[in-house]
């Protein structure tokens, strides 16, 4: 036991929860060291408990102020974080919406035919058409560097659109992607016209409040292909590339 004890090492407390600090985890052992001793074991047991009350006041503090900012910016880790510190997890749909009218839906088909009317009319564009170009105005076609450049602008993780290829899949292709997706947006590119499939979004539809039944209280989200997603990002860092230099310093 004795050669035991010197050889293999001591495994290490882990925390249980992420609240706990190393100064709470060490008062812990000491406590758990000194159940032969009632007096020492109650004084280092309040101590424990002081300690567990004031770290977990802080995290939810914490998490409190953080939810206040992804409440704008970031409402899907804000409902994660609320998932953290209350340990129920955050109903985003009252499963109903209301008509135009008032009536309240339930009908799954209804509401899904109420939100295309609703995504209808707030996109809906009052503007007369425009005149359509009929010169020659085609840039440079699209480099794999352009595409590479704009692949390692985009952040992971983020949700597909309907064709379900995200950019870390073209990134393990690695070179054949990259030159697949180049070939592919410089036919778009050639054509000025985006394929049906590629210019097609998912809405996703985020209450900004509990119980919210009104279209107009949700937060409407867009995933789109990630292939069309770098298709528009060299547009822009080329749009950008050509104004920068127009603009002078004081206007920068």
């Amino acid at each position: 036991m004795e050669a035991a004890t010197e050889v293999i090492p001591k495994v290490k407390r882990k925390a249980k929860q992420k609240w706990m600090t190393e100064e709470i985890l060490n008062l812990m052992e000491e406590r758990r060291c000194a159940k032969g001793n009632k007096e020492k074991y109650e004084q280092i047991h309040i101590k424990v408990q002081e300690k567990c009350n004031m770290s977990k006041e802080n995290r939810i503090n914490e998490k409190c102020k953080e939810i206040e900012q992804q409440r704008k910016y970031a409402p899907q880790t804000m409902y994660r974080n609320f998932e953290e510190i209350t340990g129920k997890r955050a109903f985003l749909s009252t499963g109903c919406i209301k008509a135009m009218n008032g009536d309240i839906i339930i009908d799954k088909e209804k509401i899904l035919e109420r939100w295309a009317e609703y995504i209808r009319e707030l996109f809906k564009d009052d503007r007369k058409d425009h005149n359509i170009m009929k010169n020659n105005f085609a840039g440079p076609p699209i480099m794999e560097e352009e595409v590479e450049t704009a692949i390692n602008k985009m952040k992971h993780g983020k949700a597909t659109g309907p064709d379900n290829i995200s950019v870390e899949l073209i990134e393990a292709l690695e070179d054949f992607g990259i030159g697949k997706v180049t070939h592919l947006l410089n036919e778009i590119y050639d054509k000025g016209q985006i394929p049906t499939d590629l210019s097609k979004s998912i809405f996703i539809a985020l209450p900004k409040k509990p119980g919210a039944t009104e279209c107009e209280l949700h937060r409407t989200i867009s995933l789109m292909s990630h292939i069309t997603k770098i298709l528009l990002k060299i547009i822009m860092l080329r749009i950008r590339n050509k104004i920068k230099p127009e603009i002078a310093e004081e206007q920068c």
